[in-house]
């Protein structure tokens, strides 16, 4: 079951840049300079960032190490609190920065879009039935993001579900 989000939460999930942090960070840690470097952002504006995710509790620091000319780094993973939480009334902000996020990430495949496996459907259904659909989906996401992520390939899957008004 997840738990409403704080406000404070809420808002850090509210920003396309913190939510690709969030999942670069996923399966193994990266230090501030790893991350703007993926993201060809600029270092002090990627800090900002990752400061709010650890402040939130998305983030958490590793075990300091040195980096190549003997500086102090500090590598941050992702801690899946994410998925834990439900935004509620709280979610406009993080639909749209999910969608930020996906067209960045989507963007970085450079002419591999076929790689990509996109699926529209629409669909008349009764308000359980709406119910049933989004359970299922749901209770099945929740079944491989408790999996064990040391081995394979990593994807990402993005699901939009939405009442289509367009239609009425």
């Amino acid at each position: 079951m997840r738990r409403p989000a704080t406000d404070a939460e809420a808002k850090a999930l509210a920003s396309g840049v913190r939510l690709r942090i969030i999942r670069l960070c996923l399966d193994r840690a990266l230090t501030n300079k790893e991350i703007a470097e993926r993201l060809d952002a600029n270092p002090a504006t990627v800090l900002h960032h990752v400061r709010t995710l650890v402040a939130t509790g998305f983030l958490v620091p590793q075990e300091e190490r040195r980096g190549p000319r003997g500086t102090r780094e500090v590598p941050y993973l992702s801690t899946t609190k994410s998925w834990q939480l439900s935004l509620g009334d709280q979610g406009a902000g993080t639909n749209r920065a999910m969608l930020d996020a996906f067209n960045d990430e989507l963007a970085m495949l450079d002419g591999q879009a076929d790689t990509v496996n996109f699926a529209r459907l629409g669909l008349r259904l009764t308000p359980a039935e709406w119910q049933e659909l989004q359970d299922r989906f749901e209770t099945l996401l929740d079944e491989y993001a408790g999996r064990e992520r040391t081995h394979g390939r990593p994807y990402s899957i993005f699901l939009a579900m939405y009442e289509d008004r367009s239609r009425d």
